[in-house]
């Protein structure tokens, strides 16, 4: 593939001035702390090994006159002359946008504009949160698709001749057949959806690949509620999954690009939320036609559950008939040379044109030096071969994996027949399904606040024991005698898992997959990460029927309890945290070696349980991170 981003004189020019640079803000401070001959020594050294080094701050050491004079020149040469002040003003904030009150060049309305940014970090532009009702709406549009299908298989089964009741003649078979129809989407999805999502990113960007594919899961929602046979039913639920797989990719990046970054964690995290509202109208759906009987002046048969399929299409016409009105991702603008136009969405996403101007100097510069580790090969073999590319995929591919395998969708798929199992009644069971689908939405709303102060790994290593934890319990609840006291148990296990998902492994996975690779493989990374979700998706959904009938429903939750374990320690050694920094500041995170923070992080484990088990008094840790000593300089 070849460079999509080229390398700018100026740029260049920075690197030259930066490196004579003797007096200025930022490096001055550095060289009292460490020494003028260590950092330079340090700097180097950690060039010469990471080429990523300079990606944690492009503009260090460049004087401030320097970094006004690139911003003028920047915006003329970009066709943005008549905001030259601005871009001036932006260069500087741009070099350490906690540093604005020593700038001289700023006024006080410029300075209180930036205050304010991080003491009132919820107050953004309502053209920001349009986008994210947007993106909300997407996301409820594939948990309706994914979910309607729960009260449907009551139906529809048994109408396309599909016994699956134990003891009845090809029962296993049978089992296998629905689980095929199910996670039909989710093969679709992992063998080509996914892999759709470069190409129509290219095409049609961020906007026109999101109203595409809600067009698609209108119509093949609708196609699904006219359907006669089983094979018929498996055809329109695997297109349904050429809708699924680009819009899962694409949404969360869309929302990561366009979002500052000290609440991206908590925009980009809706996906998950309103995911989870989705799962829970398809609930609702399911209870609200369950009783539809068929008409008597028309052939249809199975109107209720026909009826729960295509309820699924009407969120997407609100997806499709608002996504226009919100701005393009800036960084998707830039990576085709549009600087005019990725200014104007900046301006709509930001409070003031400073704001815009500094995240778009910001940007460009970073986006040139990534453009550097670029090997110009293919986008998929360079998110393999080059190191920072291949750990965050190793990352988003943990989580994604563990998403499946920790078992909160074989409750979303089959809830109605483990439920039906403990001893509900149908509507009984469907009532069931509707309180795990209200706890999920719910109990995601913790994570829009602790995302970004907690950050990602905490909230996984904190909420995978306790999944594990509850599966085991739910699952153990099955030797109980039928009664009131199993549907209790097995119920209140459900609903624990769900609670403790909810705010961990529910939201995680796609706000991390979405900051876990830099701009140039990004389509093609959160293709991999995406696939990666729906193939084991698809397997949960094809394998969940028929493990419940050979493992026991004891050993089927036991076998997820025991993933949930496995999960714990793959991301304790593998999956670094991402909050609170810039998408391309996280190249200096994915530059530490796998091996390295393994390491480190298995060392932590024996100092932890000594100082917070056994109470006792030890020194601090050296972070793993330059940027989290304040004893060094960060370099």
């Amino acid at each position: 593939m070849s460079n999509p981003y080229p390398v700018q004189p100026s740029i260049e020019k920075m690197k030259e001035d930066a490196a004579r640079q003797k007096n200025n803000s930022g490096t001055q401070e550095k060289r009292e702390l460490a020494g003028e001959g260590d950092y330079q020594d340090k700097h180097l050294d950690n060039v010469a090994h990471n080429p990523n080094a300079l990606l944690e701050n492009p503009l260090q050491g460049i004087s401030h006159e320097r970094l006004e004079a690139m911003g003028r020149a920047f915006a003329r040469e970009k066709g943005l002359g008549e905001y030259e002040e601005e871009f001036a003003k932006g260069a500087q904030v741009a070099q350490d946008p906690l540093a604005f009150e020593s700038l001289t060049m700023l006024n006080d309305e410029d300075r209180n504009v930036l205050r304010r940014e991080i003491t009132h970090k919820w107050h953004q532009p309502w053209q920001l949160y349009f986008l994210t009702i947007c993106c909300s709406m997407a996301a409820a549009v594939q948990g309706m698709d994914e979910s309607v299908t729960n009260g449907a298989n009551l139906f529809w089964a048994p109408q396309f001749g599909l016994n699956t009741a134990e003891g009845a003649p090809n029962a296993s078979t049978n089992e296998w057949y629905l689980g095929l129809v199910n996670g039909a989407p989710y093969l679709a999805c992992a063998v080509l959806g996914c892999w759709l999502t470069a190409p129509l990113n290219t095409w049609l960007g961020r906007r026109g690949t999101i109203f595409l594919t809600a067009t698609i899961s209108a119509l093949t929602c609708i196609w699904s509620a006219c359907t006669n046979s089983t094979w018929h039913l498996f055809a329109a639920r695997f297109v349904l999954g050429l809708g699924i797989g680009p819009k899962s990719a694409t949404v969360p990046v869309y929302a990561a690009e366009t979002a500052p970054p000290i609440i991206r964690g908590a925009l980009v995290m809706q996906w998950q939320v309103w995911t989870a509202f989705g799962i829970m109208l398809g609930t609702v759906a399911s209870l609200a036609f369950y009783k539809v009987p068929d008409p008597t002046s028309a052939a249809i048969t199975g109107l209720n559950w026909r009826l729960m399929l295509g309820s699924a299409a009407l969120p997407a016409f609100f997806v499709m008939a608002q996504v226009y009105f919100c701005p393009e991702s800036p960084r998707w603008l830039i990576g085709r040379g549009r600087y005019g136009d990725a200014y104007k969405s900046l301006c709509r996403l930001r409070h003031t044109k400073l704001q815009a101007a500094r995240d778009l100097f910001l940007i460009n510069a970073l986006l040139e030096e990534e453009a550097n580790i670029a090997t110009g090969k293919s986008a998929i073999v360079e998110l393999f071969t080059v190191a920072r590319n291949r750990r965050g995929a190793l990352g988003a591919g943990i989580v994604m994996f563990m998403q499946q395998c920790c078992g909160i969708n074989v409750i979303a798929y089959y809830s109605s027949t483990i439920f039906r199992q403990a001893g509900f009644d149908e509507i009984t069971a469907l009532g069931a399904t509707l309180g795990f689908g209200a706890l999920n939405f719910v109990m995601a709303a913790p994570a829009v606040w602790t995302i970004d102060t907690f950050g990602r790994r905490f909230l996984l290593l904190l909420t995978f024991p306790l999944m594990a934890i509850f599966l085991l319990m739910t699952g153990m609840a099955f030797f109980i005698p039928e009664g009131n006291a199993r549907i209790a148990v097995v119920a209140l296990g459900i609903y624990l898992h769900c609670m403790a998902y909810s705010p961990g492994e529910g939201p995680v996975p796609f706000v991390y997959s979405a900051e876990a690779f830099p701009l140039y493989v990004r389509d093609v990374g959160m293709s991999f990460a995406t696939a990666t979700t729906w193939v084991f998706n698809f397997i949960v959904a094809l394998t969940f029927p028929r493990l419940l009938s050979a493992f026991t429903r004891q050993g089927a939750f036991g076998w997820y309890a025991g993933w949930n374990v496995v999960g714990t320690f793959l991301v304790l050694f593998f999956v670094p945290e991402t909050k609170g920094l810039s998408l391309e500041e996280l190249d200096q995170v994915f530059s530490v070696p796998t091996k390295i923070h393994a390491a480190y992080h298995l060392k932590g484990l024996g100092y932890n349980f000594r100082k917070y088990i056994l109470r006792q008094r030890l020194p601090p840790r050296k972070p793993l991170y330059s940027w989290e000593d304040t004893t060094y300089a960060r370099d």
